[in-house]
């Protein structure tokens, strides 16, 4: 189950847009970062559209982090930047990131969330913000 820091951390760095349009990767996209094979331009969506899709692709992205971990144990607060993460970029798989988490090495993983701010070869703002975010996110005490 996607946690609620998760779900508002998404939500605060994706917006909702219910017109399609181009991310920054020139990908298209709608609602909360929606970018699958339906998406076209001039897509435009219902607010429980872009609702729904959130939620299928953030537990689709949940449940890729639960078979990248494995068998290595890790905070809801770190599953939640991680879901975030894997949501934004779909890279966690053969990452530095995946793999000082499964070594056990969480300052080491969370330092590696600020490497991944780049789009089309430039540094973005928001990435840098969104990944700061993820980063404290992983750091922090469950409540």
């Amino acid at each position: 189950m996607v946690s609620l820091a998760c779900i508002e951390l998404v939500k605060k760095f994706e917006g909702c847009r219910l017109e399609s349009y181009r991310c920054p990767a020139n990908v298209p996209t709608v609602g909360w970062g929606h970018t699958g094979r339906e998406v076209h331009d001039g897509l435009e969506i219902s607010q429980a559209q872009a609702d729904a899709w959130l939620m299928e692709d953030l537990l689709e992205a949940e449940k890729d982090v639960r078979f990248l971990v494995g068998k290595h144990p890790v905070s809801e607060n770190q599953m939640s930047a991680l879901t975030s993460f894997q949501f934004n970029t779909g890279k966690l798989a053969g990452s530095t990131l995946l793999r000082k988490v499964c070594e056990g090495d969480f300052d080491g993983a969370s330092n590696e969330f600020s490497r991944w701010v780049h789009a089309s070869g430039k540094v973005l703002p928001g990435l840098v913000r969104r990944r700061a975010a993820e980063a404290e996110l992983f750091e922090s005490e469950d409540v």
